[in-house]
């Protein structure tokens, strides 16, 4: 009941406003307003009205633009970067070294040894001059099984527009008509996946080569081997003549003619790329604990260590097998200890490493470099070599100063980064690791996924999913043609970059990097001594030069430098942004934005109060068609009760030529009841009444 009495004094006080009107409640809001220029409108001759109306209305176009351009920059969530240098004590990077050569050649030569003759082969094809020089006759008969999978062919480009497809095992020749390089080609240029690009950034498509002039010596011997192939060269035969490409061919399936050819500007690329191809299909079927095996073991790789004062060894270091350097060895990873702190900045205070490759026992046709591979990361985070990695050559001494970077970015909705990838709809492959996420990894794992969906089977260089095997040329004959297109693809590659996000938090790591001949002439002497007996206990030199390595990685100074990011617009620039404009264009402030809160409250009750009335008067109207005349009030009704004349008489009493005449409506009065009798009369006829 109190709430009913609420809500009728508030519509009554609601009813004693401005007015009931649109136009008196627009005039009381002109003069009482505080925004200047309304007033004026109102107060002002006819032809100042006209002057000030228009001010008015521009001034207030003028702010409502210029609030929607504020409103709009805030929403798009600028950042700013900032710059700010400290001093702490930091904890030491996580140290990743490999070994450039993922596995040793005497453990693998079994496994590689079919594989070995056909390229060894496949060189003598192309690099001899004439057919009688090659050493076939006297060799076994070579396995064309593993050749025909995956094989290599010579472009005869002589005729651009019907180049000739030269097989280097045999000697029919294939018209370009039928297999075009250009046909099939896709631009290299667009090839660059998520990181596992071998040599392929040289290739080009066969349509677009260029004069024999600009191709390299590789180039011109390719017409050399064509000699034996087809038919030999003239030996006047000048470089433009010489238009030969070396190419890997790729076919969806065996004997298909759906293939690509994927075409190199030198030889010495195209035999590196077929290789890697070759092996990581017979690779991919050998269990991880073999390869591990016939990777370097870290008792034989790491031959001294420390850090800072403290001396450590290989069991300080913690193992993990990398596709594309076989097993590497991580120092301070953190991952079972906590990380270590540096004491001080200099290279005393450091990490000091000497490490054996074992040149001699490099694969030839696979590792072309020499040397340790390694990197600088974060702890628990995995070391992605191929990406972020730096060479240390063989024989020299490499010093590495470390500055640190600390990037801060803000997440939603200012940037689109994750904290630790659980908003990240790609499922993190890398994982199994224990490691944090990378993009890197995200990037791997989105293109495995695709791999896996679109080839049925998944790349050896990347980690698996759950029931899923590695591709090989037996069980999958087309996954290097799958693989192939999958990775110059840019609509799949859009996709990985769509759906993977960078970390908000991220530590970087610059080098300065300088090198030294190490160990000297003076030294090496007595320095290969000591170290090859330490290791094989041998009184004999069994290190040499192209296997040592040495290594000092330190802090160059304790200073680091933090990137953070802040937003551009805040929602007090905002504010502050309005009411500076406000306050420019129409002299207003808070309180009249509350004005004219008012008047539209006003006006909306107004609204409501008019809506009502016209659905009383709609009833009404409904009311009136039902009873065309208006209804009799009651004075009315009580006087055609008691007054004769009010009331209708039966036509059909009397017959028709004896009705009566019509009386009047109203009958004359009673002029007797008017006069004015003495008391004692009227008492003396009441007295004879009662006797």
């Amino acid at each position: 009941m109190n709430l009913k009495k609420y809500f009728v004094r508030a519509l009554h006080r609601l009813q004693k406003g401005p007015g009931y009107t649109y136009k008196e409640l627009l005039v009381w809001y002109c003069d009482n307003t505080n925004t200047h220029g309304p007033k004026r409108i109102i107060k002002e001759g006819p032809k100042k009205k006209l002057i000030w109306f228009f001010l008015t209305l521009l001034f207030a176009s003028l702010v409502f633009w210029q609030w929607g351009i504020l409103i709009n920059t805030y929403l798009s969530y600028n950042v700013t970067s900032s710059l700010s240098i400290g001093f702490k004590t930091m904890k030491f990077p996580a140290v990743t070294v490999c070994n450039a050569n993922p596995f040793k050649y005497s453990e693998v030569k079994h496994l590689l040894k079919e594989l070995d003759r056909l390229i060894e082969a496949a060189l003598e094809r192309i690099l001899q001059p004439a057919p009688g020089n090659s050493s076939e006759n006297t060799s076994p008969p070579l396995d064309l099984r593993l050749w025909h999978q995956i094989p290599l062919v010579l472009i005869d480009e002589h005729d651009k527009d019907n180049p000739v497809i030269l097989d280097i095992f045999e000697s029919n020749q294939t018209a370009g008509g039928n297999q075009t390089a250009a046909g099939n080609q896709t631009a290299a240029g667009d090839q660059t996946s998520a990181g596992d690009q071998t040599a392929a950034g040289n290739e080009t498509a066969a349509g677009n080569q260029t004069a024999a002039g600009d191709q390299t010596a590789a180039g011109n011997e390719t017409a050399a081997g064509n000699q034996t192939a087809a038919s030999p060269a003239p030996a006047n035969t000048t470089s433009e003549e010489k238009k030969y490409k070396l190419a890997v061919k790729l076919c969806s399936h065996q004997g298909s003619d759906n293939c690509t050819y994927r075409n190199f500007t030198s030889a010495a690329q195209a035999v590196t790329e077929w290789y890697i191809l070759q092996s990581t299909s017979i690779l991919s079927k050998v269990p991880l604990q073999e390869r591990i095996r016939m990777g370097y073991q870290a008792e034989d790789m790491i031959l001294a260590c420390l850090y800072g004062a403290e001396p450590c060894n290989y069991k300080n270091f913690t193992q993990i097998y990398h596709p594309d350097h076989g097993n590497c060895y991580i120092f301070n990873w953190g991952m079972d200890e906590e990380a270590l702190n540096s004491s001080n900045p200099g290279a005393e205070f450091g990490l000091k490493l000497i490490l054996d490759i074992s040149q001699q026992d490099y694969i030839p046709y696979l590792s072309s470099a020499a040397g340790a591979r390694l990197m600088l990361h974060q702890q628990k985070s995995f070391p992605f070599l191929k990406d972020q990695g730096i060479y240390a050559m063989a024989g020299t001494e490499t010093s590495i100063g470390v500055l640190v970077d600390e990037l801060e970015r803000m997440g939603y909705p200012y940037s689109d980064c994750t904290n630790n990838g659980s908003d990240v709809p790609v499922k993190n492959l890398y994982s199994q690791y224990n490691t944090s996420y990378s993009i890197q990894a995200c990037l791997r794992s989105c293109f495995q996924n695709h791999m896996t969906e679109i080839c049925g089977c998944g790349h050896y260089m990347f980690p698996l999913p759950e029931g899923v095997n590695y591709c090989n040329n037996e069980d999958n004959p087309g996954w290097a043609y799958c693989y192939s297109s999958l990775r110059s693809s840019i609509t799949h590659r859009q996709i990985c970059i769509d759906s993977c996000k960078e970390t908000c938090n991220d530590t970087q790591y610059k080098m300065t990097i300088s090198m030294a001949d190490w160990p000297s002439e003076a030294s090496e002497d007595w320095i290969f001594h000591i170290l090859s007996y330490e290791r094989d206990m041998s009184t004999n030199v069994t290190l040499d030069r192209n296997g040592i390595i040495k290594l000092n990685i330190y802090f160059q100074e304790y200073n680091y430098r933090t990137i953070s990011e802040s937003a551009a617009t805040t929602i007090v620039w905002l504010l502050s942004s309005l009411g500076g404009q406000f306050g420019f264009w129409m002299g207003g402030s808070v309180l009249c934005l509350i004005e004219f809160g008012e008047i539209i409250i006003d006006s909306l009750w107004i609204t409501v109060i008019n809506v009502i009335g016209w659905c009383k008067g709609l009833k009404q109207k409904r009311a009136q068609a039902r009873y065309p005349d208006a209804p009799p009030t009651v004075s009315e009704l009580v006087e055609a009760h008691t007054n004769l004349g009010f009331q209708h008489e039966d036509a059909g009493a009397l017959p028709r030529d004896e009705a009566l005449p019509p009386e009047p409506g109203t009958p004359p009065p009673n002029y007797d009841s008017l006069r004015v009798q003495p008391l004692d009369v009227l008492g003396t006829d009441s007295d004879a009444e009662t006797e």
